[in-house]
């Protein structure tokens, strides 16, 4: 069932009502889990007491014992998920073992407890299966890190996955992507709470964005969708993904499986749940991103991925990645400030 009005509005009134007294934020952890997902969110909390906010952070396992995080340091806890009380968001982080993994009932048991202790109920990362194991999810939308969201939506076809949301807020449940997007998380519960200008501050002290531009996109290859099952498709996207440039056009395409262009157009939405156009998009996009990673300009990877104009390539770029190629290739291609290859040809991407 989808969440109504009311359960938004009782979460917002039980949120508001604690905001003259400190919001106890309780983390669930467990082995394995991914260090940055507690100490991301809690650094931004932490923080915020420097602008008047006031937040108490406990951590918490399903038995009371400490945990072993990812990285196999030792985390101590404040205590079993069964002795928290006023609790005002309940946090669950994530781990690599839990799309991998079996979900313990005592996990399960534990986030079903938690949230139903707190005023609100938020997940980092692939901590969204936990909440989804426990039927926190049924019936909301959800996000998790893009490495997972198709494995979560087939887990759990009662949660509508948003696979590119940096976190997703639906009623008093907030779901985040992978491992940084918890900080994203952990702001915008700031902001919430104690306003824009706090919540500002806070990113500004910590030297993150307030909001983050674009969407998981920017971070994963665009090529998200599944491999052909049927010999005719998976011969025609192999050759579009062996050469982006030449000529992928349904009517070329179509001549080069032996089927009428409709057929083809069908059995894309069938197998892939796109057309062949957009698919043949994707693939340039992700053929553009390896040039971009590789140094090259923006002319020329528009050129050599068969987009054909800069300006195009950002439209493009800007639609499936959710930011310019330009500023794409300064955030993530490398660490250095000066080493972006550019060209007069390129100024339309600034």
């Amino acid at each position: 069932m989808l969440p109504s009005d009311q359960d938004s509005t009782e979460g917002a009134d039980a949120v508001g009502s604690r905001a003259a007294e400190a919001h106890r934020v309780t983390a669930l952890v467990f082995d394995g889990m991914k260090l940055l997902d507690l100490a991301g969110p809690f650094e931004v909390f932490a923080e915020a007491a420097k602008f008047g906010a006031r937040y108490e952070l406990e951590v918490r396992s399903s038995d009371g014992a400490a945990v072993r995080a990812s990285t196999g340091m030792r985390v101590p806890v404040d205590g079993a998920v069964d002795s928290a009380t006023d609790v005002g968001t309940a946090l669950v982080v994530g781990g690599d073992v839990l799309p991998v993994s079996p979900m313990s009932p005592e996990l399960k048991a534990a986030a079903a407890t938690l949230s139903r202790r707190a005023a609100r109920t938020a997940s980092v990362c692939t901590g969204a299966f936990v909440l989804a194991a426990a039927g926190l999810l049924d019936g909301r939308r959800a996000t998790t890190h893009w490495q997972h969201a198709r494995l979560l939506a087939a887990a759990f076809p009662q949660v509508t996955v948003e696979p590119d949301a940096i976190f997703v807020e639906d009623g008093t449940i907030f779901t985040s992507a992978g491992v940084s997007a918890g900080i994203d998380l952990a702001l915008a519960l700031v902001e919430r709470d104690h306003g824009a200008e706090t919540a500002r501050s806070v990113a500004q002290s910590l030297v993150v964005f307030l909001q983050r531009p674009g969407g998981q996109s920017q971070f994963s290859p665009s090529l998200v969708l599944p491999r052909p099952r049927t010999p005719v498709l998976r011969q025609v996207t192999d050759a579009v993904v062996a050469d982006p440039a030449d000529d992928h056009s349904v009517n070329a395409l179509a001549a080069r499986a032996h089927v009428s262009p409709r057929h083809l157009s069908r059995i894309f939405r069938q197998e892939l749940g796109s057309s062949p156009g957009k698919y043949v998009e994707s693939v340039r996009v992700d053929a553009a991103i390896r040039l971009l990673h590789a140094g090259q300009s923006v002319t020329a990877c528009a050129q050599q991925v068969g987009i054909g104009s800069p300006e195009t390539l950002r439209r493009v770029f800007l639609a499936r990645v959710g930011v310019s190629p330009r500023a794409y290739q300064q955030r993530f291609c490398t660490t250095r400030h000066d080493s972006t290859v550019l060209d007069d040809a390129d100024a339309p991407d600034r």
